[in-house]
């Protein structure tokens, strides 16, 4: 690469935040070229990736929510380039944000681009890549079906508040997991397949996930016969069952389920019968905080 500059990929409903132009001037001012595209509809974010590096960019930055954040990364692991990833979290959740220590106020975010680049692990299952986490049962249902303007209106909230709204709607899904020395079969009524940590809006599924241990963190949170009264405190305490779950860390781990699963991956819905999860180890170079919790050697 020529010299050190920086292409922020923007969601294009970010295009008048004025937290991120500011943003954007400080870091100028600082010495950093520092230029804007932005996203309006699908395969925007492969494409600038595409073309950022194709002109050198040594640093990429992705602003926007979940699901723009993985679409960066998923672009950036399968071209390969040798560019460093700086979060910007812009979304309601900002899940993988929050776990990973990412600031939120977006000049702090982008204050990042003079951080270190980690080579941290991502998700993948088929042909899509993921960089926070795959959910499953009525939680992922959940996440689904939590309309924007209510999130616009209650934030991290409206997850719960959704939940709690569909209690007739609650059924276990019968399936089959199976990875290396492990094998689990029964009714789950929620499934985490953490590269991060929490998804759902703040919801912790994988307590102890590390982004660059090569592993996917699995947890399982089995059917209880008093599903909605477990679903009540499983939103209001924040998935505070820990002794409930079913945990296991794991390189591979293969679904199946006779009746279809629903999945969440990053906020995009993904459905089969029989799936296969996999850790990619080190796939992506990510600026993150040098005390992130997600890393195993922090500092």
């Amino acid at each position: 690469m020529a010299q050190k500059k920086a292409l922020l990929i923007l969601h294009g409903k970010q295009a008048t935040n004025e937290q991120v132009r500011a943003a954007v001037s400080v870091m100028r001012e600082r010495g950093w070229p520092l230029d804007v595209r932005l996203t309006w509809e699908a395969g925007d974010a492969a494409r600038w990736v595409e073309e950022a590096l194709a002109a050198g960019y040594s640093h990429i930055v992705a602003g926007g929510g979940d699901g723009t954040l993985r679409d960066v990364a998923e672009a950036m692991a399968r071209a390969q380039g040798k560019a460093g990833l700086v979060l910007l979290p812009l979304g309601t959740a900002n899940d993988f944000a929050r776990a990973a220590g990412i600031p939120l106020e977006p000049e702090a975010a982008l204050a990042l681009l003079d951080a270190p680049a980690q080579a941290i692990d991502l998700g993948q299952v088929g042909q899509q890549i993921f960089l926070n986490m795959a959910t499953g049962g009525f939680g992922s249902q959940v996440t689904a079906n939590t309309s924007e303007d209510l999130k616009k209106v209650l934030g991290a909230a409206a997850y719960l508040f959704t939940g709690l709204s569909r209690f007739s709607e609650l059924s276990a899904a019968s399936v089959e997991l199976h990875g290396p020395d492990f094998q689990w079969q029964g009714e789950l009524l929620a499934l985490g397949i953490g590269n991060g940590r929490q998804a759902g809006g703040g919801h912790v599924l994988c307590p102890q996930a590390q982004v660059d241990d090569g592993l996917l963190d699995i947890s399982i949170l089995p059917a209880p016969q008093e599903m909605v009264g477990t679903l009540r405190s499983l939103l209001s305490d924040g998935l505070g069952l820990d002794n409930l779950f079913v945990r296991a860390r794991l390189p591979w781990i293969e679904i199946k389920s006779s009746q279809g699963l629903d999945i969440n991956l990053d906020g995009e819905p993904l459905q089969g019968d029989s799936l296969r999860f996999e850790a990619l180890a080190g796939a992506l170079r990510v600026h993150l905080p040098p005390d992130s919790p997600l890393l195993s050697h922090r500092g």
